[in-house]
């Protein structure tokens, strides 16, 4: 899918079907033929777009002539077959070409649609360090509201576990477990970035450009922070309700075994005047009520004594 957009000096976005000078391109999951257009129309390397497609793309800053390809890894939210959330990360490709601004992704994603709706302000196309560096700040508050809507949902699967310990909350966890790892990860890369670009002058950036993307590298150290927070607090539950749920195995294994000794005891006792031998009181006619009595009572007795030693 291929958009063009441009914005008037009031800041009026419109979408367009011309390749102008200060023109916002944005591509999502582009076939060849659009590649292969936009790569000839702006005269930059197609490298730079295929690159941006590649799921294990690292992130990185790279330039070559007049073009700078951005490449971040912006969170994502996909359906699972029973139509929950599951939390990814994907790469952003963005290019600042001579006189265009490129964007280049494999989905859509409501980053793009804050800015093509007109929902960010001081936003303008033909700035293309500024307009960069606004993505950048939407892409980190992004992964901030994302990491809360994994935090609700940790604490909605722990009050879950605590009323019926099933494998299905565990693996819920475990799911999220990875969400958080894929996001600490390109956090990290992408600050690694942020910081060269603060550090290099591969773009031109006025003062409140700099002050902007100085808060785009705390928005997003914020988000590390969190992420990291939220990995150790679930690593630790994780951690306890298996300690939780093998102590209850042990229980149950324990209270099973005590109860096998208390009814093997009436089993050895029917065993023996079951023999075919002369025994004590074979010809009493309450012999069985005896032997009963016999059993009754050393059941009883084992069962103090198992209970006394908090194994019953």
């Amino acid at each position: 899918m291929l958009n063009i957009f441009l914005s008037n000096e009031e800041g009026v976005l419109k979408e367009t079907n011309k390749i102008t000078s200060g023109c916002w391109i944005n591509l999502v999951a582009p076939n060849e033929q659009e590649i292969q257009y936009i790569a000839a129309e702006l005269d930059i390397p197609i490298e730079f777009l295929k690159d941006s497609l590649d799921e294990e793309e690292r992130s990185r800053i790279e330039k070559d002539g007049d073009d700078i390809l951005i490449i971040v890894n912006i969170p994502s939210v996909t359906l699972d077959d029973k139509k929950k959330p599951m939390y990814d990360t994907i790469p952003l490709g963005i290019i600042i070409a001579k006189n265009c601004f490129v964007t280049i992704c494999l989905k859509d994603n409501p980053i793009f649609h804050a800015f093509s709706q007109g929902k960010v302000k001081y936003f303008f196309t033909y700035k293309r360090t500024r307009f960069a560096f606004q993505i950048l700040y939407s892409m980190s508050t992004s992964y901030l509201k994302y990491l809360k809507q994994i935090s609700k949902k940790i604490d909605t699967i722990e009050d879950q576990l605590l009323q019926s310990m099933k494998n299905k909350e565990l693996f819920s966890l475990l799911h999220l477990q990875k969400s958080l790892v894929y996001f600490t990860t390109s956090l990290k890369s992408n600050n690694i970035v942020m910081n060269k670009m603060m550090n290099t002058r591969f773009l031109k950036m006025y003062e409140d450009d700099q002050d902007l993307l100085e808060d785009v590298i705390i928005e997003n150290q914020q988000a590390i922070e969190m992420a990291q927070t939220h990995a150790s607090i679930l690593s630790g539950m994780m951690d306890a309700f298996a300690s939780i749920i093998s102590n209850n195995v042990s229980m149950v294994m324990k209270f099973l075994t005590s109860v096998t000794i208390v009814l093997s005891l009436p089993t050895i006792v029917a065993s023996f005047y079951g023999m075919n031998v002369n025994i004590p009181f074979q010809d009493y006619k309450h012999a069985f009520i005896v032997a009963l009595a016999i059993s009754v009572v050393l059941s009883c007795l084992t069962a103090i004594v198992l209970r006394r030693k908090r194994l019953f």
